[in-house]
């Protein structure tokens, strides 16, 4: 299975032009010279940001992309056109690496960033260029250089501020859908999601925050198991993580507090930065259990976890709670925004 948030493509810059032997042919004038004018330069290729995009699914059809190569000199000193330069449009958050080498050539991670991942080639020089008080009708001539090609690995990871992890059928989809006008796949059995969803949470009228949808982890997702590890890569760079953990498992042998402590387990073995990462639990479909039950099993569950940190409960499917929810986060980025600020100065 190839997924949308990878891929590779081809870049070739153009050539540079082919120059140009000649000497002027002019009536009335005696040994008119040199006049051979040079061959025009490459097109480059560059990817630039955009923010229209937000997967690298086109990559999976065009994944061959060339510059115009530069024309030819000519005679009475005439260069030749340069080629027109290659933009390539990516998405915001776009790691750019050198398959070849291994190489990071650059982190796209602002809107209209661009970055020249080809270089075009030098077009050749005419005879005119070497032209000199010994040597006056030269015939020396440089071709054009070939342009740059290189093989490119691309890689993003999703640009959020809150990122949504537990195990499938967990709720995420739902959530997000109740928070934001996303509209992900939603369906009653494991991995419905398997692209990256991303949507915006508005807090009030001029307050805002992205949340991204992450297709469910299972136990031995960091070794590939399951969806692999490529999903784990998309969390690395929201500020929040919101655990959501299905309160009511329809199989009456899953237990939640597992399910958690198992992807817990899995960040840990990807990166000690992603088990770091602030995570809050959300205890979900809450509407499925009557009052009674619904304390018993939050009790019972924050026991077994050990957990000390921030618990939510809410009903995606009935939106219970998801506002509170929202306020909650949208307070906690501010704060993590206001403290990334004063390490600054």
């Amino acid at each position: 299975m190839k997924f949308v948030d990878e891929a590779t493509i081809r870049v070739q810059a153009g050539n540079g032009g082919p120059c140009c032997l000649s000497f002027r042919r002019e009536k009335y004038v005696e040994r008119g010279g040199p006049d051979g004018g040079d061959g025009g330069r490459g097109g480059s290729v560059y990817l630039v940001a955009d923010t229209s995009l937000n997967t690298l699914a086109d990559f999976r059809v065009a994944r061959k992309f060339k510059a115009e190569g530069g024309e030819g000199g000519s005679g009475r000193n005439k260069t030749g056109r340069s080629g027109e330069d290659l933009e390539v449009l990516v998405p915001i958050g776009t790691t750019v690496h050198d398959v070849d080498t291994r190489e990071i050539i650059c982190d796209l991670t602002e809107a209209g960033q661009r970055q020249k991942v080809a270089e075009g080639g030098r077009g050749g020089l005419g005879n005119t260029r070497f032209k000199s008080s010994v040597n006056r009708a030269p015939r020396k001539i440089t071709q054009g250089t070939e342009g740059e090609a290189r093989h490119l690995a691309l890689e993003l990871k999703v640009l959020a501020d809150v990122g949504l992890l537990g195990m499938p059928n967990a709720g995420k989809s739902t959530l997000i859908t109740a928070m934001s006008h996303a509209k992900p796949r939603i369906a009653d059995y494991p991995f419905t999601t398997l692209y990256p969803n991303l949507g915006v949470v508005r807090v009030g009228r001029l307050q805002s925050f992205v949340m991204a949808d992450v297709p469910g982890l299972i136990e031995g997702a960091s070794e590939g198991a399951g969806l692999g590890i490529q999903f784990l890569k998309h969390l690395q760079r929201t500020g929040l993580l919101l655990h959501v953990v299905d309160i009511a498992p329809l199989d009456p042998h899953v237990e939640p507090a597992r399910e958690v402590a198992a992807i817990a387990g899995e960040l840990a073995k990807f990166s000690v930065e992603l088990a770091t990462k602030p995570r809050w639990l959300v205890i979900n479909k809450t509407d499925l259990l009557s009052e009674e039950d619904r304390v018993v099993a939050k009790e019972m569950l924050l026991h077994e976890l050990g957990w000390d940190g921030p618990v939510f409960e809410v009903s995606a499917a009935t939106g219970e709670g998801t506002e509170a929810l929202g306020h909650a986060v949208m307070q906690e980025l501010e704060r993590m925004s206001e403290r990334n600020s004063d390490e600054k100065i």
